[in-house]
């Protein structure tokens, strides 16, 4: 894949499968939250993501009424407080 681009369906499905649980995405929800875009754990949840790279720039959405964030930290902070942690860009 290439780098910045999201996951495929199947790598999103094994990328959140130790998130599965509610407990579990909500504490990556909180380090995203206390620690923000620039920790270093929060940075590399990011990184694999997105095969390797942040986007940089405007986020697309596949959100109706929300087509695009300012950036990938914007766009993962509204996933987390609306707790849609499955959205792709």
């Amino acid at each position: 894949q290439q780098l910045g681009t999201p996951l495929s369906n199947q790598e999103y499905r094994q990328f959140f499968r130790s998130l599965q649980a509610a407990h579990r995405a909500s504490t990556a929800c909180l380090l995203r939250e206390l620690y923000g875009c620039q920790n270093p754990l929060v940075r590399r949840l990011d990184e694999y993501e997105n095969h390797g790279a942040i986007p940089e720039g405007p986020i697309c959405s596949e959100l109706p009424g929300t087509p695009f964030f300012p950036d990938f930290c914007t766009f993962s902070f509204y996933r987390c407080t609306m707790k849609r942690y499955f959205i792709k860009v």
